[in-house]
Protein backbone atom coordinates (compact mmCIF):
# COMPACT_ATOMS: atom_id res chain seq x y z
CA UNK A 1 0.00 0.00 0.00
CA UNK A 2 1.18 3.62 -0.64
CA UNK A 3 0.60 5.80 1.97
CA UNK A 4 2.14 9.38 2.23
CA UNK A 5 2.37 10.86 5.65
CA UNK A 6 2.06 14.36 6.52
CA UNK A 7 2.76 16.06 10.02
CA UNK A 8 2.44 19.72 11.46
CA UNK A 9 5.75 20.82 11.23
CA UNK A 10 5.75 23.44 14.88
CA UNK A 11 5.82 20.91 16.93
CA UNK A 12 8.89 18.79 17.15
CA UNK A 13 7.46 15.94 19.25
CA UNK A 14 4.66 15.45 16.31
CA UNK A 15 7.98 15.01 13.51
CA UNK A 16 9.72 12.92 15.85
CA UNK A 17 6.15 10.19 16.29
CA UNK A 18 5.99 10.46 12.30
CA UNK A 19 9.51 9.28 11.35
CA UNK A 20 8.35 6.68 14.12
CA UNK A 21 5.41 6.01 12.24
CA UNK A 22 7.44 6.06 8.87
CA UNK A 23 9.88 3.37 10.13
CA UNK A 24 6.83 1.17 11.56
CA UNK A 25 4.39 0.73 8.43
CA UNK A 26 7.51 0.06 6.25
CA UNK A 27 8.11 -2.49 8.03
CA UNK A 28 4.45 -3.72 7.75
CA UNK A 29 5.17 -3.89 3.63
CA UNK A 30 4.03 -0.43 3.24
CA UNK A 31 5.69 2.10 0.50
CA UNK A 32 5.79 5.10 2.71
CA UNK A 33 5.91 9.02 1.03
CA UNK A 34 6.22 12.24 3.11
CA UNK A 35 4.86 15.30 2.50
CA UNK A 36 7.03 17.75 1.24
CA UNK A 37 7.43 20.30 4.29
CA UNK A 38 7.08 17.33 6.70
CA UNK A 39 9.92 15.55 4.47
CA UNK A 40 11.81 19.25 5.27
CA UNK A 41 11.36 19.07 8.53
CA UNK A 42 12.89 15.72 8.70
CA UNK A 43 16.18 16.19 6.50
CA UNK A 44 14.38 14.03 3.92
CA UNK A 45 12.84 14.74 0.23
CA UNK A 46 9.10 14.58 -0.06
CA UNK A 47 6.77 15.27 -2.49
CA UNK A 48 4.49 18.52 -2.44
CA UNK A 49 0.73 18.02 -1.28
CA UNK A 50 -0.46 18.67 -4.94
CA UNK A 51 0.97 15.89 -6.29
CA UNK A 52 -0.20 13.27 -3.20
CA UNK A 53 -1.39 10.38 -4.78
CA UNK A 54 -2.00 6.76 -3.23
CA UNK A 55 -4.39 4.45 -0.76
CA UNK A 56 -4.03 7.04 2.33
CA UNK A 57 -3.08 9.99 3.50
CA UNK A 58 -1.89 9.81 7.14
CA UNK A 59 -2.20 12.65 9.09
CA UNK A 60 -0.25 13.55 12.55
CA UNK A 61 -1.83 16.72 13.28
CA UNK A 62 -4.80 18.66 14.90
CA UNK A 63 -8.03 19.56 12.75
CA UNK A 64 -6.03 22.46 10.87
CA UNK A 65 -3.68 19.92 9.80
CA UNK A 66 -6.70 17.72 8.40
CA UNK A 67 -8.07 20.66 6.63
CA UNK A 68 -5.17 22.04 5.08
CA UNK A 69 -4.14 18.47 3.95
CA UNK A 70 -7.96 18.06 2.37
CA UNK A 71 -7.36 21.55 0.53
CA UNK A 72 -4.40 21.12 -0.82
CA UNK A 73 -4.94 17.62 -2.50
CA UNK A 74 -5.45 17.74 -6.15
CA UNK A 75 -7.34 14.66 -6.21
CA UNK A 76 -8.89 13.75 -2.88
CA UNK A 77 -7.11 10.68 -1.18
CA UNK A 78 -8.52 8.57 1.62
CA UNK A 79 -7.39 10.10 5.13
CA UNK A 80 -6.38 8.82 8.33
CA UNK A 81 -6.20 11.46 11.49
CA UNK A 82 -3.59 10.69 14.46
CA UNK A 83 -4.79 13.76 16.99
CA UNK A 84 -1.85 15.58 18.01
CA UNK A 85 -3.79 18.99 18.48
CA UNK A 86 -6.67 19.98 20.73
CA UNK A 87 -9.63 17.53 20.58
CA UNK A 88 -9.34 16.25 16.71
CA UNK A 89 -12.65 15.82 15.66
CA UNK A 90 -10.94 15.18 12.31
CA UNK A 91 -8.51 12.65 13.91
CA UNK A 92 -10.08 9.12 14.92
CA UNK A 93 -6.85 7.87 16.16
CA UNK A 94 -4.80 8.97 19.39
CA UNK A 95 -1.29 8.54 18.73
CA UNK A 96 -0.96 5.48 21.12
CA UNK A 97 -3.73 3.89 19.04
CA UNK A 98 -2.02 4.02 15.30
CA UNK A 99 0.31 1.02 15.65
CA UNK A 100 -2.76 -1.91 16.66
CA UNK A 101 -4.45 -0.09 13.83
CA UNK A 102 -2.64 -0.29 11.36
CA UNK A 103 -1.41 -4.05 12.24
CA UNK A 104 -4.86 -5.04 12.17
CA UNK A 105 -5.34 -3.13 8.82
CA UNK A 106 -3.22 -4.54 6.23
CA UNK A 107 -4.23 -2.79 3.43
CA UNK A 108 -8.23 -2.94 3.65
CA UNK A 109 -9.79 -0.04 5.18
CA UNK A 110 -13.65 1.23 4.70
CA UNK A 111 -13.84 4.45 3.55
CA UNK A 112 -16.48 7.09 4.55
CA UNK A 113 -17.57 10.24 2.04
CA UNK A 114 -17.72 13.52 3.42
CA UNK A 115 -19.57 16.16 1.28
CA UNK A 116 -17.88 19.19 1.03
CA UNK A 117 -19.94 22.80 0.05
CA UNK A 118 -18.69 24.80 -3.12
CA UNK A 119 -18.57 28.52 -2.69
CA UNK A 120 -19.05 30.78 -5.93
CA UNK A 121 -19.71 34.50 -6.08
CA UNK A 122 -21.58 36.18 -8.70
CA UNK A 123 -20.57 32.96 -11.01
CA UNK A 124 -17.44 32.82 -9.98
CA UNK A 125 -15.72 29.36 -8.07
CA UNK A 126 -13.62 30.06 -5.22
CA UNK A 127 -13.29 26.88 -3.45
CA UNK A 128 -14.72 23.64 -1.54
CA UNK A 129 -15.32 24.08 2.02
CA UNK A 130 -15.48 20.48 4.57
CA UNK A 131 -15.56 22.38 7.57
CA UNK A 132 -17.70 25.57 6.68
CA UNK A 133 -17.20 29.54 5.13
CA UNK A 134 -17.36 31.83 7.22
CA UNK A 135 -18.51 35.37 5.86
CA UNK A 136 -17.87 38.42 8.25
CA UNK A 137 -17.11 42.00 8.05
CA UNK A 138 -13.84 43.58 7.52
CA UNK A 139 -14.74 46.42 9.93
CA UNK A 140 -14.74 45.28 13.97
CA UNK A 141 -18.20 45.98 15.84
CA UNK A 142 -20.03 46.87 12.04
CA UNK A 143 -23.06 44.16 11.46
CA UNK A 144 -24.22 43.01 8.06
CA UNK A 145 -27.06 42.59 6.19
CA UNK A 146 -27.49 39.19 4.55
CA UNK A 147 -30.87 37.99 2.59
CA UNK A 148 -30.98 33.75 2.09
CA UNK A 149 -32.58 33.03 -1.29
CA UNK A 150 -34.09 28.77 -1.33
CA UNK A 151 -34.68 27.79 -4.75
CA UNK A 152 -35.20 31.51 -5.93
CA UNK A 153 -37.05 32.65 -3.04
CA UNK A 154 -36.68 34.35 -0.06
CA UNK A 155 -36.32 32.97 3.06
CA UNK A 156 -34.85 34.44 5.59
CA UNK A 157 -33.02 38.47 5.69
CA UNK A 158 -31.10 39.76 9.09
CA UNK A 159 -28.45 41.35 10.27
CA UNK A 160 -25.74 39.60 12.39
CA UNK A 161 -22.20 39.79 12.52
CA UNK A 162 -21.27 37.50 10.06
CA UNK A 163 -22.96 34.31 8.72
CA UNK A 164 -21.68 30.67 9.07
CA UNK A 165 -21.95 27.69 5.98
CA UNK A 166 -21.29 24.83 7.74
CA UNK A 167 -21.31 20.89 6.57
CA UNK A 168 -22.38 18.10 8.69
CA UNK A 169 -19.00 17.09 9.39
CA UNK A 170 -18.11 20.84 10.48
CA UNK A 171 -21.31 21.51 12.63
CA UNK A 172 -18.73 19.82 15.51
CA UNK A 173 -16.29 22.95 15.25
CA UNK A 174 -16.92 26.55 14.61
CA UNK A 175 -20.73 26.13 14.22
CA UNK A 176 -21.03 23.98 17.38
CA UNK A 177 -19.27 27.20 19.15
CA UNK A 178 -21.75 29.62 17.64
CA UNK A 179 -25.28 28.13 18.76
CA UNK A 180 -25.47 25.55 16.21
CA UNK A 181 -26.64 21.71 16.34
CA UNK A 182 -24.91 18.70 16.17
CA UNK A 183 -25.06 17.01 13.18
CA UNK A 184 -24.41 13.45 11.98
CA UNK A 185 -22.40 13.29 9.47
CA UNK A 186 -24.19 11.29 7.03
CA UNK A 187 -26.42 14.09 6.54
CA UNK A 188 -25.87 16.17 3.39
CA UNK A 189 -27.54 19.13 4.18
CA UNK A 190 -26.09 23.29 4.42
CA UNK A 191 -26.37 24.59 8.03
CA UNK A 192 -26.56 27.98 7.91
CA UNK A 193 -25.65 30.00 11.51
CA UNK A 194 -26.35 33.38 11.90
CA UNK A 195 -23.20 35.10 13.93
CA UNK A 196 -24.30 37.09 16.89
CA UNK A 197 -27.75 38.23 14.85
CA UNK A 198 -29.34 41.58 16.10
CA UNK A 199 -32.90 39.68 16.24
CA UNK A 200 -33.42 36.83 18.74
CA UNK A 201 -35.73 35.44 15.74
CA UNK A 202 -32.69 34.88 13.28
CA UNK A 203 -32.07 30.98 14.07
CA UNK A 204 -30.23 28.06 12.12
CA UNK A 205 -31.22 26.36 9.01
CA UNK A 206 -30.52 23.05 8.07
CA UNK A 207 -31.45 23.04 4.29
CA UNK A 208 -30.85 20.29 1.86
CA UNK A 209 -28.35 19.77 -0.83
CA UNK A 210 -30.98 19.26 -3.50
CA UNK A 211 -32.03 22.72 -2.96
CA UNK A 212 -30.59 26.17 -4.34
CA UNK A 213 -29.10 28.02 -1.79
CA UNK A 214 -28.29 31.79 -2.50
CA UNK A 215 -26.71 34.22 -0.01
CA UNK A 216 -26.93 37.65 -0.47
CA UNK A 217 -24.75 40.88 0.70
CA UNK A 218 -27.55 43.32 1.63
CA UNK A 219 -24.89 46.26 2.93
CA UNK A 220 -22.63 48.54 1.40
CA UNK A 221 -20.09 47.43 3.93
CA UNK A 222 -17.03 45.36 2.98
CA UNK A 223 -16.88 41.54 3.64
CA UNK A 224 -14.54 38.27 3.71
CA UNK A 225 -15.40 35.20 2.98
CA UNK A 226 -13.03 32.41 4.63
CA UNK A 227 -13.10 29.12 3.67
CA UNK A 228 -12.29 26.22 6.40
CA UNK A 229 -9.70 29.21 8.03
CA UNK A 230 -7.12 28.18 5.07
CA UNK A 231 -8.09 31.19 2.23
CA UNK A 232 -10.00 34.45 2.41
CA UNK A 233 -11.74 36.36 -0.13
CA UNK A 234 -12.83 39.73 -0.12
CA UNK A 235 -16.20 40.27 -1.54
CA UNK A 236 -18.02 42.75 -3.30
CA UNK A 237 -20.90 45.20 -1.81
CA UNK A 238 -23.82 43.46 -2.36
CA UNK A 239 -22.12 39.93 -3.91
CA UNK A 240 -24.24 36.99 -3.96
CA UNK A 241 -22.71 33.98 -2.57
CA UNK A 242 -24.00 30.55 -4.28
CA UNK A 243 -23.73 27.48 -2.37
CA UNK A 244 -23.65 24.16 -3.71
CA UNK A 245 -22.94 20.38 -2.83
CA UNK A 246 -19.58 19.91 -4.20
CA UNK A 247 -19.03 17.08 -7.08
CA UNK A 248 -16.05 15.89 -5.20
CA UNK A 249 -16.27 14.54 -1.03
CA UNK A 250 -13.46 14.16 1.04
CA UNK A 251 -12.75 10.44 2.41
CA UNK A 252 -12.11 9.75 5.42
CA UNK A 253 -11.01 6.30 7.01
CA UNK A 254 -13.20 4.63 9.24
CA UNK A 255 -12.09 3.65 12.47
CA UNK A 256 -15.22 2.22 13.53
CA UNK A 257 -15.65 4.62 16.23
CA UNK A 258 -19.37 5.25 16.08
CA UNK A 259 -19.75 9.05 15.82
CA UNK A 260 -21.63 9.69 18.55
CA UNK A 261 -19.60 8.47 21.03
CA UNK A 262 -16.58 10.01 19.75
CA UNK A 263 -18.12 13.19 19.77
CA UNK A 264 -19.63 12.35 23.82
CA UNK A 265 -15.75 11.52 24.29
CA UNK A 266 -14.00 14.61 22.82
CA UNK A 267 -16.62 17.12 24.14
CA UNK A 268 -15.97 15.64 27.78
CA UNK A 269 -12.40 16.06 27.49
CA UNK A 270 -12.34 19.85 26.54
Amino acid sequence: MKIVLVSRIDDADALRYTAALAEELEGLGHDVALEEGTARHLGREGIPFEEIAGDLVVVVGGDGSVLLTVHQMRKQVPVLGINWGEVGFLADLEPDEAGAFFAAHKGVFQVERRMRVSLSVDGRWLGDALNEAVIVTDRPAKMLRFGVYVDGKSAERFRADGLLISTPTGSTAYAMSAGGPIVDPQIEGFLLIPLAPYMLSSRPHLISTGRNVEISLETEKPAHLVIDGQTTFELEREATVTVKKSEEPALFVSTGKPFFEKVNHKLRNL
